[in-house]
């Protein structure tokens, strides 16, 4: 069993939100899924940090939470700040129970065991966020985070944190976030988020000892990245 990830996902089968005007995204719900089948077997897991629907609602996110069901594999899902129609874990998990979406999880202030690694993270905070209540938000996200990796360490394996937002980017620092990665003696840590230009040289790259890795799905031309020991 492998342990793979891909952010970024932008489905919108439910909603008139098309990814194919952009540079690069033709026809990239075919091409994911042509890649995706090519190599995540049923007994392998895949993690997408964020930014998996463009619905509104979770209703409209049936569609595109059906296309990742349709795939090879456990899908772990966590929030991006695109993510609308994320509700509380128990609407969302009564939700894929209503419909049989059995092979879809929730990532939110818990943790999955993945043969030697366990699965936490969170959405996080970081440069490009705007909002007025900037302090509450990265003190309620670090929170989620040290309660996630928490959940991580009670199930055993390596914590692997997944982040929507990356906490290092261009010489910034989420300190908040960063601090827990550190504080908690976290090694790896995977990030989406960051589209086109935006990619700049972040594929993989470390920072006071922890390594980071971006895997927005267009970055990694929609093919899953396999998480290695």
């Amino acid at each position: 069993m492998a342990l793979f990830t891909i952010g970024d996902t932008h489905l919108s089968f439910g909603t008139d939100k098309p990814m194919d005007i952009f540079k690069g995204w033709t026809d990239y719900t075919d091409r994911l899924e042509k890649s995706w089948r090519a190599i995540v077997k049923d007994e392998d897991t895949v993690v997408i940090p964020g930014d998996i629907s463009w619905a509104m609602s979770l209703e409209k996110a049936l569609p595109d939470l059906q296309y990742l069901h349709s795939l090879p594999g456990t899908k772990i899902i966590g929030k991006g700040n695109h993510d609308y129609w994320w509700e509380t874990m128990r609407k969302m998990n009564n939700f894929l129970e209503q419909h049989e979406l059995t092979t879809v999880k929730i990532l939110f202030n818990n943790a999955y065991r993945c043969e030697d690694f366990a699965v936490c993270g969170t959405r996080g905070w970081f440069f490009d966020a705007e909002t007025e209540n900037v302090e509450k938000i990265l003190n309620r996200e670090a929170g989620r985070l040290r309660m996630s990796i928490a959940a991580a360490k009670e199930l055993g394996g390596e914590p692997i944190v997944f982040l929507h937002y990356p906490p290092v980017h261009e010489g910034k620092v989420c300190n908040e976030i960063f601090d827990v990665l550190k504080e908690e003696n976290i090694r790896r840590c995977y990030f989406g988020h960051l589209h086109a230009i935006q990619h700049g040289k972040f594929d993989t790259f470390e920072y006071e000892g922890i390594r980071f890795s971006l895997v927005a799905a267009d970055f990694l031309s929609f093919c899953p990245k396999i998480v290695s020991l």
